[in-house]
């Protein structure tokens, strides 16, 4: 299992360089001048010089490439054109209202749609928006239950915490929960015809103990995969989520940054959701290898 996991994590190191260039080369190429986003209509081009120079923009791009690298590992994730904040301080104040959302939701999505997917499958085609905007006029505006929009940290009190994470995670629960209920119940379908399922009923087992003890741990891989895959697509969904209840995460954020051509936080958020995705991708590796230990070799 140890040398399992050493080789898929050596193997996400390369995948993080090719993202890192790709980002640096997207970024750098594409129309626009951060010189002349931070110095405004009226500046003089004497001014956008000492903009760029400050900034290292009239520098070669493999020296600004490197340059770029070497702050990254040391942790430096650079400092907003546009607030002057450094970048990885504006994610540490955001990042706890979308870790919060996602996980609520991946939780209560496994929940219900687990024990689901054994026995039916629902249609997952409602966009996230309007699933929102509906749990705000049925829960916020017509019954008055749960606040409309805003987030509390978990440091105002559990209850406004919670309170603020209810509409949010439902909204983006229903879409998960269907599609996982969907891939379950595919799961069940395939090795409910298994031998080893046949043999269970004929020692006499009972039907939920076959269904939940024998069939569904080995019709688990795919589902662990769409949860994991689930769980990662989760950042765009937060991206919309956050803006319909205006919740200030890491989506808005990254709105933001992109709308104001903020390349440092822009750069930053694309590798923050590089490296959750591989991540992700690197525990359902060893989920599978728990599984199934057969996969590891």
């Amino acid at each position: 299992m140890l040398g399992y996991l050493l080789r898929r994590v050596l193997a996400a190191i390369p995948v993080m360089g090719v993202v890192a260039l790709v980002v640096f080369l997207l970024l750098r190429l594409t129309p626009g001048d951060p010189a002349a986003v931070l110095a405004g209509d009226n500046a003089t081009p004497e001014q956008l010089e000492r903009i760029r120079a400050s900034l290292g923009l009239n520098e070669p791009l493999y020296i600004q490439f490197f340059t770029w690298v070497s702050k990254l590992l040391h942790g430096d994730l650079g400092v907003s054109l546009i607030s002057n904040v450094p970048v990885l301080q504006m994610i540490g104040q955001r990042v706890e209202p979308s870790i919060s959302i996602a996980v609520a939701t991946i939780i209560v999505s496994v929940v219900v749609a687990v024990p689901l997917g054994v026995i039916a499958v629902l249609g997952f085609s409602v966009p996230v928006f309007l699933i929102g905007y509906v749990l705000i006029q049925v829960f916020a505006i017509d019954l008055r239950w749960l606040p409309v929009q805003g987030y509390k940290n978990i440091a105002s009190g559990f209850g406004p915490f919670l309170e603020r994470l209810v509409l949010p995670t439902l909204a983006l629960s229903f879409i998960y929960v269907a599609l996982i209920a969907r891939m379950t119940r595919a799961s069940m379908l395939d090795v409910l015809g298994e031998d080893y399922v046949r043999t269970a009923r004929a020692k006499g087992i009972g039907e939920i103990a076959v269904l939940f003890r024998h069939a569904l741990r080995n019709a688990a891989v795919p589902v662990i995969t769409v949860i994991g895959t689930g769980f990662a697509l989760l950042i765009s969904g937060v991206v919309v989520t956050e803006s319909v209840f205006n919740i200030p995460g890491i989506g808005r954020l990254t709105v933001d940054a992109v709308l104001a051509r903020d390349y440092p936080v822009i750069q930053a958020m694309i590798l923050l959701t590089s490296l959750i995705y591989v991540t992700i991708n690197l525990l359902i590796d060893v989920a599978y290898t728990v599984l199934d230990p057969r996969i590891r070799y």
